[in-house]
């Protein structure tokens, strides 16, 4: 099977088509920050990867419907019914987002996380689930009440089919089998042969989910293009506030299982016996597994997003980012010491997330200086994808790593990288001003002295200038 570069339906643009699109406004685009060095700047929020901005107007939306808060499904009164009509409507928008079949259910959840252990949570008991060690932890770790199979790290998209066809092939292909992987790596950004990976999947009568939390905010997403049974993703992740998520795709184990959460609304019919017990009859829609008071703000920000997106185009924004991305390499490349970590190679598409390593320097206070002398957020550590991190940077499983400075000098390298990420809402400057921060702090060193304090590297108040 050929795995081809737009395995994960993305468009094909111009880079030199989006000379005239501008930045999506954004909250925070103007919030400064002090340098330790004195002074103040705006800050160049460079961490999309992990939470985006949320959009202006997704903010102007939920205050204009904050007024009219309700409760849902359950009122009798215009605020609930209205609320009510705008949580479905939601539903409706984010299924038309994400290109859904018609039996297609999209369910509400607190985040990809949540989303994928609900997934976890309804697979039928003797499912055989297929993982790459590439995987974030929120799709490699739900699965621990079934048997799984992880699957080494492949070094080119048509690796990564070889790797699952072959996998896949030792199964009894009678019994249920997922595949779970991600639409664009936390880690490298680079694009995974999603469509080629859902047919080797279906051609072995397994099925795919399709972790998007990192390709959704950057590429459409379309489940029946692409021909995935589920996808998941995040809304702080889409430029929407925190605490909203879905699992959309198709119904039947959905249908078949026990709810994710037991409690009102999910459950459709609640009696008593005679022997004093309860029988429960669930629905069979979304809200079997929606059961509480939903968040209605978190979901209507969701939608608005998703719609925000939309109307912007696509593909003027794929084009904008990948503008920022050719011109983030083009500056890495001019300074030796830095190493991007890939597993597809220099040439592979990708969004706007890149890792990387600086030769001499330890990833935590590289970071911590780019904050404290240049107001530009990054993240360092190993990206919640610990063996992918081990794996690009050749360690051993024991080797020590962690998520934040290590107890040891700043200079000293640990087993952590950097990432930058970004995305629609930032600015040419906040991408120019990183690039010259790397190679001034390469070429000419730390500004400020750094110690590590509660497991984070921090500017040494009482320190001198160096």
């Amino acid at each position: 099977m050929s795995v081809s570069s737009a395995a994960v339906n993305t468009p094909a643009v111009s880079v030199e088509s989006d000379a005239e699109t501008a930045p999506l406004p954004v909250l925070g685009k103007d919030v400064t920050v002090p340098l330790v060095t004195g002074g103040e700047v705006t800050y160049a929020a460079l961490d999309y990867a992990a939470s985006a901005p949320a959009l202006q107007r997704v903010w102007d939306d939920v205050a204009a419907y904050a007024p009219y808060y309700g409760s849902v499904h359950r009122g009798a009164g215009y605020l609930s019914q209205l609320s009510t009509d705008l949580f479905e409507n939601s539903r409706a928008t984010v299924a038309e987002f994400l290109g859904c079949r018609p039996d297609d259910q999209v369910i509400f959840t607190r985040s990809t996380t949540d989303s994928l252990n609900l997934l976890a949570a309804v697979i039928p008991a003797d499912c055989e689930v297929f993982v790459y060690e590439t995987e974030h932890h929120a799709s490699l770790l739900p699965w621990r009440d079934a048997r799984v199979t992880y699957l080494n790290a492949p070094r080119t998209p048509q690796q990564a089919v070889e790797t699952l066809e072959r996998a896949l092939a030792g199964r009894d292909p009678h019994g249920p089998a997922l595949v779970c992987v991600t639409g664009a790596s936390n880690v490298t950004g680079e694009l995974w042969p999603v469509r080629e990976l859902a047919a080797a999947a279906h051609a072995h009568g397994a099925r795919i989910v399709l972790d998007a939390a990192q390709l959704a905010p950057h590429h459409p997403v379309d489940i029946a293009g692409l021909d995935v049974d589920w996808v998941a993703f995040s809304g702080h992740k889409l430029y929407a506030p925190f605490g909203s998520g879905v699992l959309a795709g198709r119904a039947d184990w959905l249908q078949d299982s026990e709810p994710y959460l037991a409690g009102g609304g999910a459950s459709k019919k609640v009696a008593r016996r005679t022997d004093g017990g309860v029988d429960v009859e669930w629905h069979t829609t979304a809200a079997r597994h929606e059961a509480g008071s939903p968040n209605v703000i978190g979901v209507y920000s969701i939608a608005s997003a998703c719609k925000a997106l939309t109307e912007a185009g696509f593909d003027k924004l794929v084009a904008r980012e990948q503008r920022l991305v050719a011109r983030v390499r083009a500056g890495l490349a001019e300074v030796p010491e830095v190493k991007v970590l890939s597993l597809f190679g220099e040439d592979a598409p990708r969004v706007g997330v890149i890792s990387f390593v600086v030769e001499g320097w330890n990833s935590s206070h590289f970071a911590a200086a780019l904050s404290a002398e240049y107001g530009i957020g990054v993240r360092d550590g190993l990206f919640c994808a610990h063996p992918l991190i081990r794996t690009l940077l050749g360690s051993e499983p024991q080797d020590p790593g962690e998520c934040g400075a290590p107890e040891a000098e700043p200079g000293e390298r640990s087993l952590n990288a950097i990432r930058v990420s970004f995305g629609a809402g930032t600015p040419d400057e906040h991408v120019d001003r990183f690039v010259r921060a790397v190679g001034e702090l390469v070429s000419e060193g730390a500004q400020w002295k750094y110690r590590t304090e509660g497991g984070r590297c921090v500017p040494d108040r009482g320190a001198a200038q160096l």
